[in-house]
């Protein structure tokens, strides 16, 4: 008989998609180890407590989000082209990390007041990014001048993370189709 040994990974992995479908207290560690096929003394000997799995997969959305942000502005190119980059990289990891990102907007706000609070500033450190391409834009004279940065931004990603609630891969709409759809919505409101 092969029996299969759980790696912590194995462990933060389960945890968000449990995290995702049931919500944070929808998810018991009693659940989790039947998932994982453990008990619960085996299942504490990966981690130390159900929290200390939420900081992981918050930490890990956080992450994602501020990579896809890096990778967007390394790219050269005008404000538009930038936000386009920002945009097709929200979708990619929204797409590609359903229950990561799930969990990340969904139940943050579940941790402790330190942990949370190192969210928001990861959160607002993103918005950033689309404010201050919206600034150029706007400096540029791609965007209209009278357009908010910040009320921009946040209307950008409202939508952007509206994605994990409606997208269905089985849909008629792939990502580059999702993702023009959202960069021309957002053009259109900036013009």
């Amino acid at each position: 008989m092969v029996s299969t040994r759980n790696t912590r990974a194995d462990v933060v992995a389960t945890a968000g998609r449990m995290f995702a479908e049931k919500g944070y207290h929808g998810t018991s560690m009693r659940d989790l180890g039947r998932e994982l096929g453990l008990l619960g003394s085996s299942l504490y000997s990966h981690i130390d407590s159900k929290e200390d799995l939420l900081v992981e997969v918050v930490d890990e959305g956080a992450r994602l989000f501020l990579e896809s942000a890096q990778r967007a502005m390394e790219s050269s190119g005008t404000a538009s082209e930038q936000l386009r980059a920002l945009i097709g990289g929200h979708v990619e990891v929204v797409l590609d990390h359903q229950d990561v990102v799930r969990t990340y907007l969904n139940e943050a706000r579940m941790l402790d007041d330190d942990h949370r609070s190192r969210v928001v500033e990861s959160r607002d450190l993103y918005e950033g990014v689309f404010r201050d391409v919206i600034s150029r834009g706007i400096s540029t004279g791609e965007f209209k001048r009278d357009a908010d940065p910040k009320i921009s931004a946040i209307f950008i990603l409202s939508i952007l993370n509206a994605l994990e609630r409606w997208y269905r891969p089985e849909g008629e709409l792939d990502r580059n189709a999702v993702t023009e759809a959202i960069y021309e919505s957002a053009v259109a409101s900036l013009s």
